[in-house]
């Protein structure tokens, strides 16, 4: 009898940053290495590729939801999980990255709800970027996706690479392994395990309405 095995983790890599060679951009390359080294099928994506126009309700009516939106939806939906290398513009998120955000929630279903995701950001401050992480983390986690509770925060990132693209720090490599690691393990434990379901309340807590109510039901596996 032949045995099935399951399917592996397809998880979406991609940077916060529109630059190519941006310090954030070589941690998603990184982090997109461990991840093939554990069995994980990676879509590798850029910024560019989701690229839209800054968010216009009137636009959205007159012309629809743009490319760039649609591809950042279309490989959410195709991948189990999300992980994002995203730098610090001013204490919080580069704008490139939550007009993306709001564009692909504009989509019935939304996709983020119930999507597993880990954070991760490069800066040559001595805070490595975590301030951006923390302000991400509020969008993401509103739309109903399940963020991985350790992020990793690559500081003094100037000096963090070698030549080849690697880490610096050897300890600091070791850790990204293990933390997306074992991030890895609980997306394929959601991915395979019994199937369930979570609603998604937009404005949970307040009285039903029809002009604010958007209620929405993923399965988590």
């Amino acid at each position: 009898m032949q045995i099935s095995r399951p399917s592996p983790v397809r998880v979406l890599v991609f940077s916060g940053s529109s630059r190519k060679d941006s310090l954030n951009v070589r941690l998603a390359t990184i982090a997109e290495g461990i991840a093939r080294s554990r069995g994980a099928e990676v879509v590798r994506a850029t910024m560019a590729d989701f690229d839209c126009p800054s968010y216009d309700g009137d636009v959205e009516s007159l012309e629809g939801i743009p490319a760039g939106a649609t591809r950042f939806r279309d490989h959410l939906v195709d991948c189990d999980a999300f992980l994002l290398a995203s730098p610090e513009y001013n204490g919080s998120m580069p704008g490139v990255v939550k007009n993306a955000i709001d564009w692909a929630s504009r989509f019935r279903p939304q996709p983020f709800n119930g999507k597993q995701g880990f954070l991760m950001s490069a800066s040559p401050s001595m805070v490595g970027g975590n301030r951006g992480l923390w302000a991400l983390r509020v969008p993401l986690e509103h739309l109903g996706a399940r963020i991985y509770p350790d992020m990793f925060s690559l500081a003094q990132a100037h000096n963090g690479f070698n030549e080849d693209g690697s880490l610096a720090n050897a300890k600091l490599h070791e850790r990204l392994v293990s933390i997306i690691s074992c991030f890895l393990n609980l997306v394929e434990a959601a991915k395979h395990y019994p199937r369930l379901k979570k609603d998604w309340i937009e404005f949970l807590g307040e009285q039903p309405d029809a002009a604010t109510d958007r209620v929405e039901t993923q399965s988590l596996s």
